[in-house]
């Protein structure tokens, strides 16, 4: 594959998991009714400021990032000093030494409710395999963008998905998520044709494979829905709903509100995660429609929203989504995403070698 062609879709990743975070931030958590009270009837398909009202970043500029894009360029960070590979201990402080610093900051957005809860287990010192056995929430898959861009999607990436999971999200819900965000963007970045690139259903059915090791699933048992079986679903759902004259028949504001009704959009790996390979299945050849829909839905808005723009950016490269919005979401928030994407790259090529 043409190298900046390559470039240019894992800068794409970073860019689409960075602006869908920047503009679901205002709505996150809250329901429909409330966005259209706080932001007005219009869908918003720009970043805009938090409203004071806002229950976890009240007031927070346009443009800003969350927890999402900062614990995956946390990450990112880890692999690239680790030349593909995860110590987990490390990656378990790093992510309590960035919780430290936003809270030195008076930050109320810090680690979710699975991630909080494990890595204070970690902090007392519970052993690592056991402190993510209740963690069947969304944050190992909304941080694992930059595993899909440093290795390719065979075992190894599998591999370092539950590495990053076990210490937050050490269930089969938590890892199975993890590797399916991974994974796709992984298969997006090689994909030679846009149709190629978003068969979510050839992932879904791959990742089901990949998620097992000496015959037995990754990951702690837990009575809720398995990831892959709705997503499964969702897709199938979603595909109903998709093509060049689905809007004519079925609308942005319909398939939202279907999507909240069979699906869900709760910070629960397996609602949040299905939503986002909905979103990303009907919206394949319209990226930043897609990013506007998941951030107008109400619920882990920019979750979803950084989910489907990572993932569809792998896809479809940076020249995706507008360049203002690429520019802006870096200079608010003191980024270098192109130059994060190369050194992932960088990774990527050492690990094949």
């Amino acid at each position: 594959m043409d190298n900046s062609l390559l470039q240019r879709r894992a800068y794409g990743a970073l860019a689409g998991l960075a602006i869908g975070d920047a503009m679901g931030m205002p709505t996150q958590s809250m329901s429909p009714d409330r966005i259209r009270a706080e932001y007005g009837v219009k869908a918003i398909r720009t970043f805009v400021d938090a409203s004071p009202n806002q229950p976890i970043a009240p007031s927070m500029p346009a443009g800003s990032i969350t927890d999402d894009t900062e614990q995956a360029l946390l990450l990112a960070n880890q692999l690239i000093a680790g030349h593909g590979e995860l110590d987990i201990h490390r990656y378990a402080q790093s992510l309590l030494d960035w919780e430290s610093a936003m809270r030195a900051k008076g930050s109320l957005d810090l680690l979710g409710p699975s991630t909080k809860n494990a890595l204070a287990l970690f902090k007392a010192g519970v052993d690592v395999a056991t402190t993510g056995i209740a963690g069947t929430t969304n944050g190992g898959a909304m941080r694992s963008c930059p595993i899909g861009i440093a290795d390719r999607p065979n075992p190894h990436l599998a591999e370092i998905a539950r590495r990053s999971s076990v210490v937050t999200h050490n269930t089969e819900q938590g890892i199975e998520s993890t590797m399916l965000i991974a994974a796709t963007v992984s298969y997006a970045l090689d994909g030679a044709e846009a149709r190629e690139r978003c068969c979510w259903m050839q992932l879904c059915d791959c990742l089901s494979a990949m998620n097992r090791f000496e015959g037995r699933i990754i990951g702690h048992w837990t009575p809720k829905a398995s990831v892959i079986a709705r997503t499964r679903w969702a897709i199938n759902w979603a595909q109903e709903h998709a093509g060049e004259h689905a809007g004519d028949i079925y609308d942005h504001d319909m398939f939202a509100d279907q999507l909240r009704a069979v699906i869900g959009t709760s910070v629960e790996a397996n609602e949040s995660v299905p939503a986002a390979f909905a979103i990303a299945t009907r919206y394949a050849e319209r990226p930043f429609d897609a990013i506007c829909v998941a951030a107008n839905l109400g619920g882990d808005t920019d979750t979803i929203a950084a989910m489907v723009g990572a993932m569809l950016g792998a896809a479809h490269g940076v020249q995706a989504f507008p360049e203002s919005l690429v520019h802006t979401v870096q200079e608010v928030n003191g980024l270098d995403l192109a130059g994060t994407a190369d050194a992932l790259l960088r990774v990527n090529e050492r690990l094949q070698a």
